[in-house]
């Protein structure tokens, strides 16, 4: 292997999103300035605004913009860029554009075109394995693709059998294969799916193992033949053969197996003469056997838990190589240190078949980072989940001195996680990680199958309590605008104090609420903090609720702490990182009839053209108290019932969007007979 030392000044990052954020913060320690490209889709995105320049490269589709090879690399050239990262996906282990960068003379962060092409075929990537003596499962691999060779082959291996597209990714191509007089049509049907997806209809044959776990090995190699391994990640938890968590290191590994592994995917990497950062990935098996399943010639998605376990910045070990640098580290030297583990959170809708989820985040909040806690993300408040690009939101990363510490920061974090605009799986990770097995660390590939009834059971149940609970924040944040609305008038008069206070009595507030399909009225009597609530017709029951702070603790037999968002809609709790959104039920309130007492929310959105209160009027049922203009015509918002004005939010002139409270009323009292 020959090496050469070359400055890097500059770097264009030919990815976006979290990579590229990921990439740019590395860069910016070690001096190098950034580039980052973006699409139409992306002309906002934060990897555009924390790069130190930013080139525009074309439309959303990633076929017009991130794919094009001539485009970057004329970019490259123009901003003077000295070599390119692509971070993974796209165009990461393209053999083609690691070869144009090589002869445009522009560094290419990664392993040459002749790695990424001997790994590129799995059919050619297991000779290869072979002959560097790297343990492989029992199947077939070879150029005979005939039917009934195929099949010969197949009944040779035995059942049950994975049929796999040779030069497939990502869990398209592959079938399982029960009983021999099944396999020739699961052929023909993985056939048709390689075709369709890469292009080639070329399968390979494994013998399918029932119980594995996927373990893989990150590996390293410079310019100089050094190579080690840094440790491994246990990645078996998976959908559709997604990775969605992932841990360093792998649970329940012996010394002799771990240093085997690492070995083998050290030799693994010099049989193709390999630089940079690599991935060794193996079906490590029940009976403590690990097999070769494929290479990834790039740096992973869940590099994070590695650099937690070993304290190194990977990313600043890719440049360093790249530059013509020994490695950071000899094998002796690389330590290891406690457990780490990564969820990663989509937008998608769990509990709707995973069917992608796409919209604007109007509400993103991530946990409280501290130096075991780790957010990589390329999103933030106001971004948009498009169709165009994976739908991966952010990775949570936590660190624990064991893995039971881990998982309970884990489990904290996406607890603290809130996002609205788009479904996610947030909770869907936090009932996964809740299980036993899990805890256990009863892992295997088909972990998700066989524990599917568990993570079932932990779905949230919207019982009438939230509904109570919601009214009370919904309450107190009304009571707090209003108390800091009467401060900002300079209202002195206790006969001007409109906070709903009465002697000897307690306060009674009505509310209809929603959540998703279900709707129900919702009464408080209050006095101070502790209420009493009856929801439609169940028997009233009483607690005490305070907010602070964004969270509701809320007191009664047991305390609960619910952490919330409030928007112009309502009230938004999120249980173990799922929403529960409450909104006021929308009614038309220029029908007394049909009016929702104590809340009076704009309907659609419009434009206040007339107040005919003010706060601690008092209004009889039916009198007008504000009139706003709407798709060009007026509506007239009346009061429902007797009462006393608490509030007015708007003045005339101001725009309103759908769904804003308008006036706060307070229902009178009946006199005492």
């Amino acid at each position: 292997m020959t090496s050469s030392n070359r400055a890097i000044h500059k770097v264009l990052i030919a990815n976006r999103g979290e990579i590229a954020c990921r990439v740019i913060r590395t860069l910016r320690t070690m001096g190098i300035r950034s580039v980052a490209v973006y699409s139409e889709a992306d002309r906002s995105a934060p990897h555009v605004q924390q790069a130190d320049e930013a080139w525009f490269i074309g439309p959303a589709p990633a076929s017009e913009s991130y794919l094009k090879m001539d485009t970057l690399l004329a970019v490259a050239k123009e901003s003077g860029a000295d070599a390119i990262h692509p971070g993974y996906g796209f165009l990461s282990e393209n053999p083609q554009f690691a070869a144009a960068c090589e002869t445009a003379g522009i560094k290419f962060i990664g392993p040459s075109s002749r790695s990424i092409s001997a790994m590129g075929s799995k059919s050619a990537a297991k000779l290869i394995m072979e002959k560097a003596a790297v343990p492989l499962i029992p199947g077939y691999h070879g150029d005979n693709q005939g039917d009934a060779f195929l099949h010969q082959q197949a009944d040779r291996i035995g059942y049950p059998l994975l049929i796999k597209a040779a030069f497939g990714g990502g869990g398209k191509g592959m079938r399982v294969v029960e009983a021999s007089e099944h396999f020739l049509e699961a052929l023909q049907s993985c056939r048709r799916e390689g075709q369709a997806s890469f292009g080639n209809p070329t399968v390979l044959l494994e013998k399918y193992l029932t119980q594995p776990r996927h373990v893989e090995i990150q590996v390293f190699c410079d310019q100089h033949g050094n190579g080690v391994y840094l440790h491994e990640r246990d990645c078996s938890i998976q959908r559709r053969h997604q990775k969605i968590i992932e841990e360093a290191p792998a649970p329940g590994l012996s010394s002799e197996t771990r240093k085997a592994m690492g070995e083998a995917a050290v030799a693994a990497a010099r049989a193709i003469d390999y630089e940079g950062a690599g991935t060794i990935e193996f079906l490590y098996d029940v009976d403590g056997r690990f097999y070769f399943m494929e290479m990834n010639t790039r740096l992973q998605v869940e590099h994070p838990v590695t650099e937690y376990i070993t304290r190194q910045d990977l990313v600043e070990w890719q440049i360093r190589v790249a530059r013509g640098e020994t490695l950071p580290l000899a094998q002796a030297e690389i330590p290891l240190y406690g457990h780490a583990i990564e969820a990663r959170i989509c937008a998608e809708s769990p509990d709707l078949e995973f069917r992608p989820s796409i919209g604007l985040l109007t509400h993103f909040r991530t946990p409280n980072t501290h130096p075991d806690v780790r957010v990589d993300t390329g999103i933030e408040g106001g971004s948009e989940i498009s169709m165009y690009y994976d739908p991966m939101v952010a990775k949570l990363i936590v660190h624990g001195a064991t893995r039971e510490q881990a998982i309970d920061r884990l489990l904290v974090a996406l607890e603290q996680f809130q996002v609205l605009g788009v479904e996610t799986n947030i909770n869907y990770l936090h009932r996964i990680l809740s299980l036993p097995a899990f805890r256990n660390a009863d892992l295997s590939t088909h972990f998700l199958q066989k524990e599917q009834s568990g993570i079932h059971d932990r779905l949230i149940q919207i019982t009438p309590a939230y509904f109570a609970w919601a009214a009370a924040a919904l309450l107190q944040s009304e009571q707090t605008r209003s108390h800091a609305t009467q401060q900002q008038a300079a209202q002195s008069s206790p006969w001007q104090n409109a906070d709903g206070w009465q002697l000897n009595g307690a306060q009674q507030r009505r509310y209809t609420l929603k959540c998703g399909e279900q709707i129900e009225t919702v009464t408080l009597t209050y006095r101070a903090e502790h209420y009493t609530a009856s929801v439609g017709d169940e028997a009233a029951f009483s607690f005490d609720a305070r907010t602070q702070g964004g969270l509701l603790r809320v007191g009664g037999q047991k305390t609960i702490t619910l952490p919330f968002h409030l928007d112009a809609k309502g009230i938004t709790f999120f249980l173990s990182g799922k929403p529960l959104s409450f909104s006021r039920y929308q009614a038309d309130y220029s029908n007394t009839e049909h009016a929702d007492a104590g809340q009076l929310q704009a309907s659609m959105p419009g434009r206040i053209v007339s107040v005919l209160v003010s706060n601690g009027d008092q209004v009889e049922a039916g009198q007008t108290l504000l009139i706003m203009e709407a798709m060009k015509m007026e509506h007239t918002l009346r009061a429902p019932f007797d009462g006393i004005v608490t509030a007015v939010h708007y003045k005339v002139g101001d725009a309103v969007p759908e769904g804003a409270e308008l006036v706060a009323l307070e229902e009178l009292a009946e006199p005492n007979s």
